[in-house]
């Protein structure tokens, strides 16, 4: 990188605090005094990127001008006390007053009192700094910011592929469940998560089934699934269905299975999450009930239960979010009866005819699983 000895450059945010914290730093920001053509001057090569703040790219590396005058005050436009940190090329540390104090007790605040104004999207990446960070609390006024924000309106505003951006963050996290925990009790999973809004008044099950509420059963099976996005997205989406059951029958759920897979594809298209995704998301709703009973199902609905989950290439995520849900790990079993149904084919005579040649494809398949039962 070149520049002009009057430019100044800082390195920002998380990468600082994530040193700070002796974590290694997951993406490196940087922010210069001077204007973005000065720095396009300096370095052909950087390209622009960003609407708000003209962010150059260089060498895959973010760089931004400094907002304000110093970097004292940019430092007042953060999101949270923990990330308002700046290392000039001298290693002297800029931060503000609180940042310290709240990074040594653990602490996620907002950096202004206008800092969720500026950006409704902040309200998102505090939920996901939440689910990153999960020995931090955040602080109560945070909270009630956060929730005022929601109050105006003003998340309402905001892209689908921002929030989405956010929760696929999240769903890489320590500790995914959480991002929807902190965002139910500051009351903002209206409108982006509108199907989880009423969960945390709404019994999980019958005992001993389930214990507590819906929303508390879903965060616990995120977090049960361990380094799979899509694993715990399945989580996410599985007892969706639950809201619509009728007072009158609960705590049971009878064929909440039904009614969550046209809410979780809603869920998924509003974020316009990938295809993958929602298809896996409708997947977990409907089906989840027969993966708890795997061990139980007749051998034509193993056959096309089995088939369609290794199509869709969710065939270990599924039944993660089965162990998730049930507390049974029927991935071994199913694996070897996944490898038993792919191993049969139809002989020559039986092939190319259509429907008719499907029909006796499946037959066969079932018959292969039924030899396997003791």
């Amino acid at each position: 990188m070149q520049y002009d000895k009057e430019m100044k450059f800082y390195l920002v945010g998380g990468a600082v605090r994530d040193m700070l914290l002796g974590i290694s730093p997951k993406e490196y920001d940087f922010v210069f005094s001077g204007t973005v053509n000065d720095f396009i001057s300096c370095n052909p090569t950087a390209r622009k990127a960003g609407n708000d703040f003209g962010i150059c790219i260089l060498h895959g590396i973010e760089y931004a001008p400094i907002r304000g005058k110093t970097i004292e005050e940019d430092l007042t436009f953060r999101d949270l006390t923990i990330n308002a940190l700046a290392l000039d090329d001298a290693a002297r540390l800029y931060s503000l007053p609180q940042t310290l104090h709240d990074l040594e007790k653990k602490i996620l605040r907002h950096a202004s009192e206008t800092a969720f104004i500026q950006d409704p999207l902040r309200v998102f990446r505090v939920a996901r700094f939440a689910a990153d960070l999960p020995d931090f609390t955040v602080h109560p006024g945070t909270l009630a910011r956060m929730r005022y924000v929601a109050e105006l309106g003003l998340l309402e505003h905001l892209t689908p592929e921002r929030v989405g951006a956010e929760l696929l963050k999240a769903l890489s996290s320590i500790q995914p469940g959480r991002f929807l925990h902190i965002l139910d009790e500051a009351k903002c999973l209206t409108p982006w998560f509108s199907e989880l809004s009423c969960m945390s008044s709404v019994p999980a099950g019958p005992i001993p089934y389930h214990h507590g509420d819906c929303l508390a059963h879903i965060v616990n099976t995120v977090n049960y699934c361990k380094n799979d996005v899509t694993a715990r997205y399945m989580a996410l989406c599985h007892d969706l269905g639950k809201q619509e059951t009728k007072k009158e029958i609960l705590p049971r759920h009878i064929g909440h299975e039904k009614s969550g897979e046209q809410l979780a594809v809603c869920l998924g298209k509003r974020l316009k999450l990938s295809a993958h995704l929602i298809r896996a998301g409708a997947v977990a709703a409907r089906q989840h009930m027969k993966g708890a009973r795997y061990s139980v199902l007749r051998p034509g609905t193993k056959v096309d239960l089995l088939y369609s989950l290794h199509n869709q290439r969710i065939f270990k995520s599924f039944f993660m979010m089965v162990e998730a849900d049930s507390g049974v790990n029927y991935l071994p079993q199913a694996q070897e009866e996944l490898k038993v149904l792919l191993s049969v084919s139809l002989p020559p005579e039986q092939q190319n005819l259509g429907a008719e040649s499907g029909r006796r494809l499946r037959e066969l398949r079932c018959m292969a699983l039924s030899s396997m039962q003791p």
